[in-house]
This record gives C-alpha cells, structure tokens and sequence, in this order.
C-alpha cells in the first residue's frame, strides 16, 4: 500500500512540473502566433487571390497574387527590464498557406509583461547572407548589389493602371534600404518592431495577430502604383517609404489562454 501510495505520489509530481522550470518552479508557457490579413477588416485568405477587387488610398484596383513575410525575434519584456525571447523565425506564406501558425521551441514564464514585440523582417545582427539553408531555398535572399540579407516581405498582383483600360504588374518587396547614389553606399534599418501592448501571460498562450495589407499604400504615404509599381528593391525612398508604412500594418487581436 505505501509503495503504490510512493508511486502515485510521484507521478502527480511529474505530471505538474511537465511546464514547470525547475531552478524557480514557475510555469511555462507555451506560445502559439497565428498571422491572419485583412483588407481594411474585410478577411484576405488565397482563395481571394488573383483578383482585382481592392482599392488602396491612391484610388488603383488591384489584386494580390503573392503574399509572404517574414517574422522573427518574438520577445517578451518584464517590467523590471528581463526579456525572454523565442527562438527561430518564421515566413509566413499566404499564397500556399503555409506558416500562418508559429509555434516557437522555447517557452516563457506566466506572470506580467510590460509588452510582448516582435522583428518584421531580420534585425541587423539576423539580416546576413548565412546558414539560413529554408530562405535559401526559398529564393528569400536579396542581391549584394542592393545590401545583401535577404527579405522583409513580397507583395505582388496586379492593378489597372491610371489609363483604366489595362492591367499591370506590381512588387511590391520589402528589403533593407540602400542609397547607392554617392561614392559609398549608405545603409538605413528598414526592420520593424511591432509592439503589441502589456500582456498577463497565465498558461499557454494563443496571439492572433491581424495584418491590414492596405496600411502598407496608405498611411502616411499614399502609395501612387502608376509611378511605383517595380524595381522598388533600388529605390531607397520607396523603401523608406515602405518602412514608414508598415508601422500600423499588425496589431493584436486578440490572445486566447
């Protein structure tokens, strides 16, 4: 009877410290990122792609035939200044659905955090040509000629341009900004931090993270696609435009827990 009473006792021991560190007996969480898109809160999945049924700010039609991104960096930020980071990166790929939920390897502990971020696209130190062997193969590397790394987002499709009798192409790509008009190229951070707010993490967590695809022509530049619609990865003022637009394209949802 005690031997039984000994064994049970010691599987409720391991069954409550499964999600439990065990230096300080705080439990960990395990969070779940999923990425959804909207046009102005009207939901965009690929079943809505190839056809021309936007409008941006700038008043153009236009449809989205590829959508990818790539998020990384998720950190979690105490009050008193700790930060718990996830590890790995993620490329979100709305064409063939693929990536829309991140489930980082590293947990975080439950408790208060001031605000929980994460790196649209690479940081500097991430953004290099390295051993990245999934980019690679998914062709998400940028020319040395335009900074070298590799990508922050891949927006393309098709719009009526300002004659509104035919349809042209659009990239819209989002890389590092290089100014290679004087004798030295000068490089400028195009990365965003996007902050979600203040969070309570009290068990495994769920974000649900919306991206409006329309901030990206809109606010605060109004995007002209007639006047730029290519070649965009040389031209730094659209890139510095891009960055400015793409500090309200995520918020949070909501977080299920």
């Amino acid at each position: 009877m005690q031997r039984k009473l000994l064994v049970l006792i010691f599987s409720l021991t391991t069954l409550l410290s499964c999600n439990t560190d065990n230096d300080d007996n705080v439990f960990q969480a395990i969070i779940t990122f999923n990425f959804n898109h909207n046009w102005d809160g009207e939901s965009v999945t690929n079943a809505d792609f190839d056809d021309i049924k936007y409008t941006n700010a700038h008043g153009e039609q236009l449809s989205i035939k590829k959508l990818r991104y790539l998020i990384s960096n998720i950190t979690f930020h105490k009050p008193d200044g700790e930060t718990f980071v996830l590890n790995g990166y993620n490329l979100v790929d709305v064409t063939n659905d693929s990536n829309l939920s991140f489930a980082p390897t590293t947990t975080v502990p439950v408790g208060d955090y001031s605000k929980v971020s994460f790196t649209f696209g690479f940081n500097n130190d991430d953004n290099y040509n390295g051993n990245y062997t999934d980019l690679n193969t998914a062709l998400w590397n940028v020319p040395a000629m335009m900074g070298g790394g590799y990508h922050f987002m891949q927006l393309e499709g098709k719009f009526i341009d300002n004659t509104a009798t035919q349809t042209s192409g659009y990239a819209y790509h989002v890389i590092g900004a290089v100014d290679n008009s004087g004798a030295t190229p000068v490089f400028e951070s195009t990365f965003i931090e996007v902050d979600l707010g203040p969070i309570t993490i009290t068990n495994n967590a769920t974000f649900e993270i919306d991206m409006n695809i329309a901030e990206w022509f809109k606010n605060p530049n109004t995007w002209d696609l007639s006047a730029l619609n290519t070649f965009l990865m040389a031209n730094f003022n659209a890139q510095m435009m891009m960055f400015q637009n793409g500090q309200n394209a995520f918020s949070l949802n909501t977080v299920n827990q």
